[in-house]
């Protein structure tokens, strides 16, 4: 185990304020609240196939490059896509927005090696460092995000989990390992005060009975951080994709004679995921009708009713809808994204008179839901386009696809058959996913895709250190006027939903966004 006062000097930032959580509300050393408005870092440092382009789950696409680079090539690549995805222009146009808190999902394996575990690699904290650090200096705060863990917390491929199965619950080592890297990084960032808090573990999805694995283990590390860190918050996703809270208010001891909620913890906040039904392909369109209007709130309301109901501390960890193109659905995709954005507002008006922080999802994409994105005419899609059509043809992404005829026609019949052989399978734990997302799963998300890392792969081979980074440089930011640090770059702002973003930041009046 790692001796904690051996650990580099903490970074230095300027004077900040501590948050905590009181009452219902994050407030600052002084008292005031503070509404931590802003957005999640996906697809940085734990990549998504959507976000970026390749296959499957990240943890194959890197054991691809490897082959395909060679290690010098490979470490070069990755540290370079890590610097042009997220820099200093980045953090000056968030902020531009008057938005003040990034949530930071990672992946445990920059940290540590599954065939050498609790040994923190010597990089591993070089870019989260540079990011929190930057922010910090443009008086943004950051949510540390642990976006997948040993196992996989989850069985999608957003935990960086190449399985259907959550094997994070059945494995003390794993959760063991989970703690160990969370003091590690507590310890390392207690005494900076631009760090929010800690998001310990995003979207679990536990399958036990009231989900006690989960609220067992919550028990575990929340006794962990606070054994090195008693300031940060703790920002705590329900089960469940963070929609449920069965468990949590289930009785234990107080270790004082009496009983206490086993899920509720002192300085914490309590994060729901509040993705909106209207906001993704094959959904009705939105028209705001009093039906779909109740219908999102209610969706709300149920995800938040725990917190409510213990007065406590809620944030919306993620939410927003992705966005349709000319290209991939037709003429009308700007009256589809109009639908999209006034339902994005009406949800952004129910979080206003809430009075809750939240955090959408995401900061930067190749177009699907970013709030900045990767233009059609970057180095980075004009090589990837065809690549990219293929994928969509294929529906191997599940995340925002548009289900093509063929697909769907193939797979009818097998959800036929396998639901009359085993009705049971339809109540297969995740129950929202439904029969035919257990079987796309298994055969386009996983098998099918990680098979064609290679053919992804391939689309770099040959090229030199030069050459790679260019193409990287579709994720940079474009400079406006001057050129700035790192070159210029091409990815641009989708301007519509960041001036709804800003109008909303917490910091706008209501009188204001009335005459915009």
């Amino acid at each position: 185990m790692l001796d904690y006062s051996t650990l580099p000097s903490p970074l230095s930032h300027p004077p900040g304020s501590f948050l905590r959580v009181s009452g219902t509300q994050i407030v600052n050393e002084a008292g005031e609240t503070i509404l931590l408005r802003g957005c999640g870092l996906g697809g940085w440092m734990l990549m998504e196939n959507f976000i970026t382009g390749f296959p499957g789950h990240e943890i194959k696409f890197r054991e691809a490059m490897l082959a395909t680079l060679g290690q010098r090539t490979y470490e070069f690549f990755f540290d370079r896509y890590l610097y042009h995805f997220f820099n200093e222009k980045d953090v000056k146009l968030f902020a531009s927005l008057g938005l003040n808190c990034i949530r930071l999902p990672f992946d445990y394996r920059h940290f540590e090696n599954d065939m050498d575990p609790m040994v923190l690699k010597p990089q591993g904290f070089k870019h989260l460092d540079r990011v929190i650090s930057t922010c910090a200096r443009y008086g943004v705060y950051t949510i540390l995000d642990m976006h997948a863990v040993p196992g996989g917390q989850n069985p999608s491929s957003h935990s960086n989990n190449i399985t259907s199965h959550a094997s994070f619950w059945d494995h003390k080592h794993f959760q063991d390992r989970a703690i160990w890297l969370w003091q590690q990084i507590a310890a390392r960032y207690r005494d900076n005060p631009w760090v929010a808090g800690y998001n310990p573990l995003n979207e679990p999805a536990d399958g036990s009975p009231q989900a006690h694995k989960l609220v067992q283990f919550y028990q575990r590390i929340e006794k962990g951080i606070r054994e090195v860190d008693d300031k940060h918050i703790v920002f705590w996703d329900g089960n469940t994709f963070a929609t449920d809270w069965s468990g949590f208010e289930s009785l234990v001891g107080d270790g004082k004679g009496g009983k206490k909620k086993a899920g509720i913890f002192p300085n914490s906040a309590y994060s729901c995921h509040d993705y909106g039904v209207y906001g993704f392909p094959l959904a009705e369109r939105y028209t705001g009708s009093p039906e779909q209007k109740w219908i999102i709130r209610q969706n709300y309301e149920k995800k938040v009713s725990f917190m409510k109901r213990n007065g406590l501390c809620i944030w919306n960890g993620e939410f927003g809808p992705v966005y349709a193109n000319e290209e991939d659905d037709g003429p009308d995709w700007m009256t589809i994204n109009v639908g999209r954005m006034d339902m994005l507002q009406y949800q952004l008006e129910i979080y206003e008179s809430e009075k809750i922080s939240w955090s959408i999802w995401l900061w930067k994409d190749i177009g699907y839901q970013g709030m900045v994105y990767t233009p059609p005419d970057s180095p980075y899609i004009k090589l990837f386009h065809a690549w990219l059509q293929k994928k969509r043809r294929l529906n191997i992404d599940y995340w925002g696809n548009r289900p093509q005829p063929d697909v769907v026609s193939l797979f009818k019949p097998i959800e036929e058959w396998v639901d009359y052989h085993s009705p049971a399978a339809k109540y297969t734990y995740p129950k929202t996913w439904g029969l035919k997302r257990h079987i796309m799963r298994g055969v386009t998300e996983i098998f099918l895709s990680d098979s064609l890392q290679g053919e992804f792969v391939s689309y770099f081979d040959g090229k030199t250190e030069e050459e790679l980074d260019e193409l990287l440089t579709s994720f940079s930011l474009k400079d406006e006027g001057e050129k700035e640090e790192g070159g210029d770059g091409w990815a641009v702002q989708r301007g519509y939903l960041n001036e709804l973003l800003r109008q909303h930041n917490g910091r706008v009046t209501a009188a204001t966004r009335a005459n915009k």
